[in-house]
């Protein structure tokens, strides 16, 4: 199959999931081309399966924003024109979904007929797609995909929800590469971040209001009354000012480390001892799974589809938004006792295991192989 994939190419979890899904199904012998505004992140290595295509954006003074939707949808049309696409997986409802329907009319104005298949992943539900401004484009791009998946059971709620959407939604939860988080060292050099008797504590996000990063901060302070630890803090955003300035202020700053956005995750991952997460609301929780997958457990909410990832008192507990003192007594429960620490991440390995790709990528394939049976009836 020749599969256009559109994503926002970007360290968020959508861009990071369109990327690994493009580069599993090359391997199943499909032929990918990604077309976006630039190349995505992880994606490191382009080949006779994988093509990147780059959505150039004119600058018109006219314009007092640059319409990108008219310029994807364009490249799409010439992408697919050019290479015989004849399927494109969008992710996000929009601008992505909105360009490919408006690329998939123009494309059949000259015969082409090609499906599209919309994954919802969270704030083009939850965020954005649910502003009134919004409201209409979200709801018409759902309805005029030829199939819907979303990346968990929640997010699945949430859209049903929150618009009139008339087409099936398929759950298909996000995924990760389980031979790429087993290591192929045991050096981790952790003794560079910490001293052998000091817990080492991790955070990843984007920074956002969302990812509650306050709440991050005054866990690790309570853990840290308790326990020697050290706070790894990764990723960029704009709570990142507030949040190192939080930490002057508890007196904490000399145990906190902020890297800014990295692409050493695994090797954080490989000498931490708990991840963070306690989160207003995730639609999934990759950077979760991604911990637990490095056998790290997590402490999160029980918002949105993370209880849906972390199994409560298995691979991490599950906290109330907001609930600061129970995460703490949480973590330190996982943390204090090396027996309980070396079970919960073993246990945070198994319940990773769900979620590998090799379980997930064929939902997609069998996805677009009946869309494609389906849209060719049509």
């Amino acid at each position: 199959m020749k599969i256009g994939i559109v994503c926002y190419p970007t360290f968020g979890g959508s861009g990071v999931v369109a990327t690994e899904l493009g580069l599993e199904l090359s391997k199943r012998g499909h032929e990918i081309h990604f077309i976006t505004y630039s190349q995505p992140v992880r994606l490191e290595l382009l080949s006779n399966n994988v093509h990147f295509h780059e959505v150039h954006v004119p600058e018109y003074p006219l314009f007092l924003y640059q319409p990108y939707e008219l310029a994807l949808s364009s490249k799409l049309v010439d992408m697919v024109k050019l290479h015989g696409i004849e399927l494109l997986h969008v992710h996000y409802a929009i601008p992505h979904a909105y360009a490919a329907y408006m690329a998939q009319q123009m494309l059949k104005d000259e015969g082409i007929f090609v499906p599209i298949v919309t994954t919802l992943h969270g704030t083009d539900i939850t965020l954005v797609g649910s502003h009134p401004f919004y409201k209409p484009a979200v709801t018409f791009s759902i309805n005029k995909s030829n199939a819907v998946t979303s990346v968990s059971e929640s997010l699945k709620q949430d859209t049903l929800r929150l618009f009139n959407v008339k087409r099936d939604i398929h759950v298909v939860p996000n995924f990760i590469d389980l031979e790429k988080h087993e290591y192929n060292f045991t050096d981790c050099q952790r003794e560079m971040m910490a001293e052998d008797d000091e817990r080492i504590i991790t955070h990843i996000s984007n920074f956002r209001e969302v990812k509650r990063i306050p709440d991050v901060i005054k866990v690790f302070y309570n853990i840290q009354k308790e326990l020697p630890a050290k706070l790894m803090m990764v990723g960029e955003g704009p709570e990142k000012e507030a949040a190192e300035k939080l930490t002057e202020d508890l007196g904490i700053s000399d145990r906190v480390i902020f890297f800014g956005n990295s692409h050493e995750i695994d090797n954080i991952l490989c000498f931490s001892d708990l991840f963070l997460l306690p989160s207003q609301t995730e639609s999934f929780g990759l950077a979760a799974l991604e911990a637990m997958a490095s056998g790290v457990p997590v402490i999160s909410t029980n918002t949105g589809g993370l209880s849906e990832v972390n199994e409560h008192g298995f691979s991490g507990y599950l906290s109330d938004v907001n609930a600061i003192e129970d995460m703490s007594d949480n973590a330190i429960k996982i943390l204090a006792d090396l027996n309980t620490l070396s079970q919960f991440k073993e246990n945070a390995k198994i319940q990773s295991q769900k979620f590998d790709l090799h379980n997930i990528v064929p939902k997609y394939e069998a996805i677009y192989e009946e869309t494609l049976k389906k849209f060719m009836v049509h």
